[in-house]
């Protein structure tokens, strides 16, 4: 065999062209311009989403990804006709791909073809039974059907096959389901359950204390309220009904510490009025007086709950003329002016107070009410 000279071999291999000098690989810049097309979309650019797959297409036009990434940023746009085109185009390529038969279900469940929809979201579930996106479609549809027990069956199914975050808002949805066919133990029933198997978001723990509440298990409604304030920390409003349920409760010291922490979060006085009426409870005048005057000095004026609670606090401890001065201001505001409860609290106050003007404003608007009796 013969052999190049050195110097031959030297010029011929000096001549061939390094990968830098042939430029960059074609399928890596299309790789690159994939994930930076799927990083746009994530981020709800859509239009650089189809621009970077557009480059894609043109660097490597049999990329089996394309159509389903395209059908998905259509899907996001709410141009169903396109992401239906897209995805049709992807379960050709890829027809064991159960997430494209999903989507090709759920598109064909929003335009209103539930036959194609159906036959899609089954072969999306054959191919694989925990897709809990296909699952939720035919919950939806389930319930177009009038099927609430299989929508609920399938809202559950597809809460156990879906993300930790996902899970809550599928239970929620079973709930509320539940809720407008009148089946409230069931859906009480549902919380509980979903609860004990490890189901938990602070929007569920809370439903799940309105229910117990309904059911006057007071108890149990505060230990959900305070898994709900503690997945809530910038929530100062669960705090307080924890605190409220605990002194329903008679249990004044839990309840002090619950409206402690709704302090911490945010300094309200409808709280220290709470706390005023604990102390006037044990009998601690120096107590009642210093939470009394932080309740006056925090109070927002805004939510008329604070105002009736401070007012009675007032008045509960010989401040009669003050609490119809706190009163009467807010009871004299126009949207305010049709609230019997209000103006007959006024009227007793100023009754009290021996303030004639004042009985006979607001017994005018009682009776302009309808209420026949007013002192």
């Amino acid at each position: 065999m013969r052999h190049l000279p050195v110097a031959a071999a030297l010029l011929w291999l000096t001549a061939c062209p390094s990968k830098e000098e042939q430029g960059p690989d074609p399928k890596a810049q299309a790789d690159g311009l994939y994930l930076a097309g799927t990083a746009a979309y994530m981020k709800g650019d859509f239009k650089q989403a189809h621009d970077h797959y557009a480059e894609v297409k043109k660097l490597n036009p049999k990329d089996p990804r394309l159509p389903a990434a395209e059908g998905e940023v259509y899907l996001a746009e709410v141009k169903l006709d396109d992401a239906l085109k897209s995805f049709d185009e992807a379960v050709k390529l890829e027809p064991k791909r159960a997430t494209t038969w999903s989507r090709i279900g759920f598109i064909h469940s929003l335009k209103g073809n539930p036959t194609e929809a159906k036959e899609a979201l089954t072969k999306a579930l054959e191919l694989n039974p925990r897709d809990f996106n296909a699952l939720e479609s035919v919950a939806e549809m389930d319930l177009k059907e009038g099927k609430l027990d299989e929508a609920v069956k399938h809202f559950l199914g597809a809460s156990e096959a879906a993300p930790d975050t996902v899970k809550p808002a599928l239970v929620m949805r079973a709930v509320e389901e539940l809720t407008k066919g009148n089946r409230e133990p069931d859906a009480l029933k549902l919380l509980e359950e979903s609860v004990k198997k490890g189901v938990h978001s602070p929007e569920l723990y809370n439903e799940l204390g309105d229910r117990l509440v309904a059911a006057a298990r007071l108890p149990e409604a505060v230990e959900a309220y305070t898994m709900a304030a503690k997945g809530t920390p910038n929530d100062p409003a669960l705090w307080e009904l924890v605190g409220e349920l605990q002194m329903r409760l008679d249990k004044p010291a839990d309840a002090e510490a619950a409206f402690r922490e709704s302090l911490r979060i945010k300094d309200r006085g409808v709280v220290h009025a709470s706390l005023a009426r604990i102390c006037r409870a044990r009998k601690d005048a120096a107590c009642l007086k210093a939470e009394l005057d932080l309740a006056l000095t925090k109070a927002s004026g805004e939510e008329p709950r604070e105002l009736i609670d401070i007012a009675d606090l007032l008045a509960s401890v010989g401040r009669k003329p003050d609490a119809l001065a706190l009163l009467k201001g807010f009871a004299d505001e126009e949207d305010q002016q049709g609230d019997g409860a209000l103006q007959l609290k006024v009227a007793r106050l100023a009754k009290d107070v021996g303030d004639k003007a004042a009985v006979k404003t607001a017994c005018d608007r009682v009776l302009d009410g309808g209420v026949k009796r007013c002192p």
